[in-house]
């Protein structure tokens, strides 16, 4: 009997989601032994790279398909193009028909549940002092954010208005974690990556989405795999698990 499988498609946003305290972990541990909970999070991909390893991550050849895909993809796209992340930026036009193509794949193996995230703000100042002490000498290239808010928000509203198009649920972090007190210092590290405050935040978020959107996927609404050690006959154990073969 196989679980069920959630995918975490992203970025470092998601690779980094198992880490202690990560919205990974915690989704993994809200549905514990309903769900298998993958991680396919790619630190610093963007849409356009992904789409070349996409279908190793998704094989078409996979017989069970996904039950529901997470595609959590922007943050390094909307990298500014004259600056210093420059070559992880894409064109936003691009980065919408990279979701699309990314989408439309995942829902070419069966999948029907998938939610689009965007990404998330940032804190423009925190990403300055993380860049500078990446470097030994403060540069011309380093005393400015190689990201910012008024850009990002045309990733955050590109992948907002495809998920309202294609009828999907859609994780809005650009509008969502801003609405918190104290944000850029509680819920972000270094201007970008997430906290264990801003990765429980996420994980509320997300938790959110599904009891909204996708009701039939809350963990309650989902069996255990195997039975509970209180209903194994002890006496004859194998005719406990007739009905699980």
């Amino acid at each position: 009997m196989l679980r069920p499988q959630f995918v975490l498609f992203g970025d470092s946003l998601t690779q980094r989601s198992f880490d202690e305290g990560g919205w990974g972990g915690r989704l993994a541990s809200e549905y514990q032994r309903k769900v298998d909970v993958i991680n396919r999070g790619y630190s610093g991909y963007n849409t356009r790279w992904v789409k070349h390893i996409m279908p190793m991550v998704f094989p078409v050849s996979q017989k069970i398909p996904p039950e529901l895909v997470t595609i959590f993809f922007g943050a390094n796209d909307a990298a500014l193009p004259d600056r210093l992340s420059a070559r992880q930026h894409v064109p936003v036009e691009e980065y919408r028909g990279n979701l699309l193509s990314i989408v439309q794949h995942v829902q070419s193996l069966g999948t029907k549940d998938i939610v689009l995230i965007t990404p998330p703000p940032l804190d423009e100042a925190a990403r300055i002092r993380h860049n500078q002490q990446q470097d030994e000498e403060v540069s011309e290239a380093t005393s400015i954010p190689e990201r910012t808010n008024s850009f990002t928000s045309e990733y955050a509203a590109a992948a907002k208005q495809l998920a309202n198009e294609l009828g999907l649920p859609v994780l809005d972090l650009f509008t969502e974690i801003p609405k918190q007190k104290a944000w850029q210092t509680e819920y972000l590290e270094d201007g970008l990556h997430f906290t264990p405050a801003g990765n429980k935040a996420v994980f509320d978020l997300l938790l959110e989405t599904i009891r909204k959107d996708l009701p039939h996927l809350r963990a309650e609404e989902l069996s255990d795999d195997f039975p509970s050690h209180r209903d194994i006959d002890e006496t004859d154990p194998a005719k406990s698990f007739v009905s699980h073969a």
